[in-house]
Order: C-alpha cells, then structure tokens, then sequence
C-alpha cells in the first residue's frame, strides 16, 4: 500500500505577520507542524507498523523552511519528503494549494492508493484542501475521519465522526480521506528515527516540474482572496467581522462572484 500524506508547516499564532495581499508572510516565521496534520502522521505510521507493506510519501507546501516538518515526518517513520517550493506558489488560496498538490502528485507520485490529510489547517480551519485535490485527481473522499479500522488491497474501512452521530465507512481504493484528532497516543521519533531524518535528501519541486503556469498556481491561480485581516479581540471586532461578511454578501449579488 502506497500513501501520500499531505503536511503543513503552520505559523505559531502568537507571531503572525501580514503581506501587502493580506495573507500570511510564511518566511523566517516560527513554525510547527499543523496539529491535525500530527493525528494524520500518526494514524499512517501505525498502519505501518502494523502492515510491513505500507510506503508512506509526506508531501508539503511552502518556502524552504518546510522541509523541518518533513523531517519530522520522516523520524517517526515516513519514507521519503516531498517539498513543492517555489515563489509562485505564494498567496495560493484552498483551490490553487488543491490544484498544484493534485498536479504534483499527477506528474510526480502517481503510484498511489490512499491520500492523508488533516481536516482543518489552523492558519485557516477552511477544511476545503482535502477535498479540492480529491476533486481535481477525481477520486473518491471521505471528511471528519476519526480512525483508520482497516485495509484490503482495493479498499480502506474508516470511523466518521459526525454531529448526528458515528459512522462506519468503507471505500474503494485509490481515496482520500481527512483526519480529524485521535484519542491514541502520538508516536514520537527514536534515535534511529532523528538520524534517518537528519540525513535524507528532501526531493524539491517547482512549479515548472509539475507542469503548471503561473496563472495556475499561487494569487494568480486563487480565484478567493482576503480582504481583510485582524486579530479577534471581543463583541466589537466581532460585530465588524458581521457587518464585513454582509458587504460582502451584497458585493457577491451585486458582481456575481468572488472577486
């Protein structure tokens, strides 16, 4: 089995900065590994462990500076990094991270059976990533998953944990599916694992490499942008946020779409 665990690099809250599009400037920033990209880690590496014949590929996003949570990756048990870099990539909305993933991994990876993700990334909470790459590699998805039961060599068997309830959820293979957090145990890296890490080559891609133009990828591929960034700080700022989203109900009627 083949898994491609897709990973982000998130800035630490307490230090977000701005750029002149209002997305977030990603570099020289403090980073962790986004939370719910950690359950997805840790869900496929105890696959693994417990079927011999799992490979599992992380893959992420973003300036060189991403490659520390591709090595993390890699010391808890992944088999190989992944990292698509390039200036064009920047300021991608949900679609054109979705789209340059999906292509990276039509035209790099594409000897797959399961895609991994987290549910939500914390810099967003958007939870639309997953599913966009789902849509443009035009395979199956299943959301809110909360546990790996099982795989068959052409199907995988989840727990979905919704509002109204739990569900048991299988599907044929190749599929995506995105995690949300597990009550188990994290895996932590061993000494074998940090020496694995510290020393394997990360494969880096352009957005040449993958086969998109720049219209494609980054601002110019993001048919969404922010209009307007602040930090949350009480009932005032949170009636601006209200009074904003109607304006911009009314902008959407009045243009017919999103920018």
């Amino acid at each position: 089995m083949k898994i491609i665990l897709c990973i982000k690099q998130v800035p630490d809250t307490s230090d977000i900065k701005w750029t002149e599009n209002n997305t977030i400037q990603r570099e020289g920033l403090e980073s962790i590994l986004n939370p719910y990209d950690l359950y997805s880690l840790d869900s496929v590496v105890k696959l693994k462990q417990n079927n011999k014949d799992v490979r599992i590929s992380a893959i992420t996003m973003g300036p060189n500076q991403s490659e520390k949570v591709l090595r993390r990756a890699i010391s808890v048990g992944v088999d190989e990094g992944v990292l698509l870099s390039d200036k064009k990539f920047s300021g991608a909305d949900t679609y054109a991270t979705g789209k340059t993933i999906a292509s990276a991994i039509k035209s790099k990876l594409n000897d797959f059976d399961l895609i991994v993700c987290g549910q939500f990334a914390v810099d967003g909470d958007t939870a639309q990533t997953g599913p966009s790459i789902a849509n443009f590699l035009d395979i199956p998805q299943i959301t809110y998953v909360k546990e790996i039961l099982d795989y068959q060599d052409d199907s995988i068997t989840v727990l979905r944990e919704l509002d109204e309830g739990i569900e048991t959820v299988k599907v044929k293979l190749p599929a995506l599916i995105c995690m949300l957090k597990s009550d188990y145990e994290t895996v932590r890296a061993n000494i074998n694992g940090i020496k694995k890490a510290q020393l394997a080559e990360i494969t880096t891609y352009t957005i040449e490499d993958i086969g998109l133009q720049p219209e494609e990828a980054g601002l110019k591929g993001s048919p969404t942008y922010v209009s307007k960034a602040f930090r949350a700080s009480g009932r005032d700022v949170t009636c601006e946020y209200l009074n904003d989203i109607k304006s911009l109900s009314e902008a959407i009627k009045t243009t017919g779409g999103t920018k």
